[in-house]
């Protein structure tokens, strides 16, 4: 009796169970050599102290219980929130409109060229950009001149700059095309016909969007709050052109105690501001992992 033999299953050869993670090997020499190496200092020399410009290592809670103590500090940080707040709502509240305008009632044909105007101030330097609002609120600048010549003040007005209002209107310029190219992206792939409905059952288009667009799009509107408020929060070139003393933020304080060589200090001031970034994060990915309400 013959029997046919089965041919053999091909063998799989098996290299080292490493070798699968090769490709990762560059990500994690990068992260780790530019992000945790940095961070783990960071941690470091924030619990230890500077004793006549020589950093001591003498572990100690010193440096957070000083900042916590000084009243300047503490005002600083509460005004560095509410202006990372109030300079986000402008710039959602600016952007949600002209994304909701861009997809739905501009033809598709004239929508690159209108999201290459957004994109545009990116060509230039940001310290360019930053500058030139120089020119544009200072006693001398455009502003003024104009409020001259329609005869509205005769002399130059100096409540333009040095100020938080003039920090908040320039982080919105810098920070607007985020928030635009965001919600665009999340806004476009809505199904209009959705919003219609709502409104044939009789819903105003202000509710139809509040209670069928915007949680359709929360994604969206959740990770440009992430690519607004979160950079701003760490703002210290802006506060320290157009702002001067009157807008100072807690990245000019980190700047200036590095500057006075307190090192220790501004590290800990450094990973309060890391910490609580963290615990945005934190929030912001529960949010987008909690499950959509469309009730109201």
């Amino acid at each position: 009796m013959n029997t046919v033999a089965e041919p053999e299953a091909p063998r799989r050869r098996l290299g080292p169970a490493s070798a699968s993670y090769a490709p990762f090997l560059p990500a994690v020499v990068l992260l780790g050599g530019f992000f945790l190496v940095p961070l783990g200092i960071i941690v470091i020399y924030s619990f230890w102290e500077v004793i006549d410009y020589n950093v001591v290592h003498h572990w100690t809670l010193g440096n957070y219980r000083y900042f916590f103590s000084v009243t300047a500090y503490v005002k600083t940080m509460w005004a560095t929130l509410w202006v990372s707040v109030v300079a986000t709502a402008i710039s959602l509240g600016l952007a949600f409109p002209f994304a909701y305008w861009l997809s739905r009632y501009v033809p598709r044909r004239l929508r690159a060229p209108l999201l290459i105007l957004v994109v545009v101030p990116f060509w230039t330097s940001y310290l360019l950009r930053v500058y030139s609002w120089l020119t544009i609120l200072g006693e001398k600048g455009l502003l003024n001149r104009f409020l001259q010549w329609a005869g509205i003040t005769h002399h130059p007005i100096g409540l333009f700059l040095y100020d938080r209002s003039a920090v908040i209107l320039v982080l919105v310029y810098l920070y607007f095309p985020f928030a635009a190219l965001t919600l665009y992206s999340s806004i476009e792939r809505f199904d209009w016909d959705r919003l219609r409905a709502a409104m044939d059952l009789g819903a105003t288009p202000l509710k139809a969007i509040r209670r069928i667009l915007v949680p359709q799009v929360r994604p969206g509107i959740v990770t440009a709050i992430i690519f607004v408020f979160i950079p701003i929060l760490g703002e210290y070139l802006t506060p320290q052109i157009v702002g001067g003393t009157g807008g100072v933020m807690i990245g000019n304080l980190v700047v200036n105690f590095f500057q006075a060589a307190e090192y220790t200090r501004g590290a800990a001031v450094s990973l309060l501001i890391a910490l609580f970034i963290l615990l945005l994060l934190i929030v912001f990915r529960r949010s987008l992992s909690a499950p959509e309400a469309y009730g109201g």
